[in-house]
């Protein structure tokens, strides 16, 4: 089991900044990629960005060159700098644990709310 405990959210203006990091623990060896997921109301959850082992990263296109994934592996954290946010980017943000190799290794930690004013 891995568990994971998200921190940064909180209520910013358009064009400010956020930071999120994501704190992981447990069976850390089982995961590979690790990453960030968020749900707006009323849609389906999406992938924001994630980060492999091997630090190679993935971004949905609506946060290219505006947000930033990176990893401290020494402390088991993964984070997430979003720069230039705007009003939809508004969303419950979920870390996200899994194994690229084994689907069923998959950790979500709680969510942490981001809300952007315009």
């Amino acid at each position: 089991q891995v568990q994971l405990v998200e921190s940064g959210g909180g209520l910013v203006q358009a064009g400010g900044s956020l930071k999120l990091s994501c704190a992981a623990s447990g069976s850390i060896s089982s995961i590979n990629v690790m990453g960030w997921y968020r749900q707006a109301p009323g849609k389906q959850r999406e992938l924001v960005a994630e980060i492999r082992s091997g630090f190679n990263t993935n971004y949905a296109d609506s946060v290219k060159g505006r947000f930033t994934i990176s990893r401290d592996n020494a402390k088991n954290t993964v984070y997430l700098q979003m720069n230039s946010l705007k009003p939809e980017d508004t969303a419950v943000y979920y870390c996200i644990a899994r194994n690229v190799y084994r689907g069923s290794y998959v950790y979500w930690g709680q969510g942490t709310q981001v809300t952007v004013s315009s």
